[in-house]
């Protein structure tokens, strides 16, 4: 049975690709994760105790643990999740990207290198390095056009920065070293598990709550959603069929601005779970001041991964969105377990 070795898998994508390949797949996992904030083992309370899962608490930056567990568990692929991700938090404190985004890829690659060298016959042939990362490294967009795989790289974060350097260390692994690196591109992620300083979680929260509801700016930066399972089927698919070498953008063919979103949320959560006033969710939106530096819109071509591999996004915006409202309501406990410590979803990347 194959194992894959999968950093960041108590997060929010990790997590649901945990689900998703031991649902999928017949395969070991092997879940290397520091536990930081956004990092939960409630979101994998369902697979604990399955056989075929094993959780590590570990940093991706101490390189002597990482290669002790390549030589341990021998893994046939590597599923790189592990990273800080929320670009407000990238504003207020950059060291900590450059130090797990970068530093951590650079510490897992050289790690992987060295059992690589070690690999040989069929062991070598199979094994494969996925390095998971963002849209958000090829910067804005204006009103048209979309990012492909040959869009120039423009971040405008430290967020996006650290993310497009751990990209560039990943194409160099494999140019230079020959290890067999796989490098997708995903548009803004949603769904079951998703720490609530992102705009969604927050929103659902805020609103049952009886909090404001805070916009960036005029609501009107438009981003490309994509449900979070679909984009772990991606994942899969790239990891089984992909080419080394070679890079994927993933994308949910949902362009949307951020204030239809803030809207939609708020008409679910009207019809589900009705305001004690009566008032609709969406008198309670405010608007604050912009993000530095805030990009104005992703949108991803995605076709390359359709052609080559033949992968398509199952849901729609409309039908992940109400999975995602009811995954919420219905789960109020993991929701108060994760931000029962230092985060009260207050303003973060005011950029002070």
């Amino acid at each position: 049975m194959p194992t894959i070795l999968v950093t960041g898998g108590a997060g929010f994508i990790g997590s649901n690709f945990i689900h998703i390949a031991l649902k999928n797949m017949d395969v070991n996992i092997i879940n290397l994760d520091k536990l930081t904030y956004a990092g939960n083992l409630d979101s994998l309370r369902d697979v604990e105790n399955d056989p075929r899962y094993t959780f590590l608490h570990g940093d991706i930056c101490d390189r002597e643990m990482v290669e002790r567990i390549f030589e341990e568990y021998q893994p046939d692929a590597v599923v790189h999740f592990a990273a800080e991700s929320h670009v407000d938090r990238s504003i207020d404190g950059p060291a900590a990207f450059i130090e797990t985004n970068v530093n951590g890829t650079f510490a897992l690659l050289e790690a992987a290198r060295k059992y690589f060298r070690s690999l040989e016959g069929d062991a070598r042939n199979a094994f494969r390095f996925l390095h998971v990362s963002t849209d958000e490294v090829y910067g804005s967009l204006g009103e048209t056009g979309y990012f492909t795989e040959e869009t120039p790289y423009a971040p405008n974060s430290p967020y996006s920065a650290s993310k497009a350097s751990s990209d560039h260390l990943a194409r160099s692994y494999y140019h230079t070293y020959g290890l067999p690196v796989l490098i997708t591109n995903c548009s803004n992620n949603y769904g079951p598990h998703h720490f609530p300083e992102k705009l969604i979680p927050l929103m659902i929260l805020n609103a049952l709550e009886g909090k404001s509801l805070p916009v960036y700016g005029t609501g009107q930066n438009v981003r490309d959603w994509l449900y979070v399972e679909d984009h772990c089927r991606a994942i899969i698919t790239v990891l089984t069929k992909g080419m080394p070498g070679e890079k994927y953008n993933i994308g949910g063919h949902n362009e949307k601005t951020n204030m239809s979103i803030v809207h939609t949320l708020c008409d679910i959560l009207d019809d589900k779970s009705p305001s004690n006033d009566g008032k609709s969710y969406r008198e309670k939106i405010t608007f604050v001041k912009d993000r530095p530096g805030h990009d104005m819109r992703y949108a991803i071509d995605a076709s390359k991964i359709q052609r080559e591999l033949g992968w398509v996004p199952v849901e729609t915006f409309e039908t992940g969105i109400i999975k995602t409202v009811d995954w919420y309501l219905q789960n109020g406990d993991w929701c108060k377990r994760v931000t029962d410590g230092s985060y009260q979803r207050e303003r973060l990347g005011n950029g002070k």
